[in-house]
């Protein structure tokens, strides 16, 4: 009699825990495909769909920081975001890379950055560390948007998961 009414209610205390967040049944995290970077990007989603922004490395030169300057050379590059608003755009990952397109040295700049008291105010400007300045060949942008990452299953098993953009590229990764 008692293994009857646990066979009876055992289904419905699965679906209480599953319709109240608590299974991990539903949780699935997933990482966007890296987009194909350049000197000039459409910014896109997670999903791949392109923001209407485009991000552009205007010039870039190798030259101490203005702080540092006993470390040597690093690359100073500026670049511009056409089409995002000073407040809620988008970021995108900038890579200075050899000739061969291998990642030096990155990080993620923000269209914000981009605004403000210049003789472009959508152009803002960077610095890119890299252990080898003489190997630097260019700057490039990858496209996919960096400024939302959202909670992943690990994080938080009931609100996470979902699309999420793939991770920064890593020095000596082909771009």
């Amino acid at each position: 009699m008692l293994l009857a009414r646990v066979f009876a209610v055992a289904p419905l205390a699965l679906v209480i825990l599953a319709l109240s967040g608590c299974s991990s049944w539903g949780c699935t995290d997933t990482t966007a495909e890296r987009g194909k970077a350049g000197v000039r990007v459409q910014v896109v989603n997670t999903h791949g769909q392109p923001l209407g922004v485009t991000a552009a490395v205007v010039d870039w030169r190798l030259e101490p920081h203005p702080q540092v300057p006993s470390e040597g050379d690093r690359v100073h590059f500026r670049f511009r975001f056409d089409g995002a608003d000073e407040y809620s755009g988008p970021a995108v990952d900038a890579c200075a890379v050899d000739e061969e397109r291998v990642a030096l040295g990155c990080q993620t700049v923000y269209s914000s950055q981009a605004f403000g008291p210049a003789d472009d105010p959508r152009t803002g400007d960077d610095w890119l560390a890299v252990e080898h300045p003489e190997q630097v060949a260019g700057v490039l942008l990858i496209p996919n948007d960096q400024s939302y990452y959202g909670r992943t299953c690990e994080r938080d098993i009931k609100d996470g998961g979902g699309m999420h953009p793939p991770e920064p590229p890593s020095r000596g990764e082909q771009l």
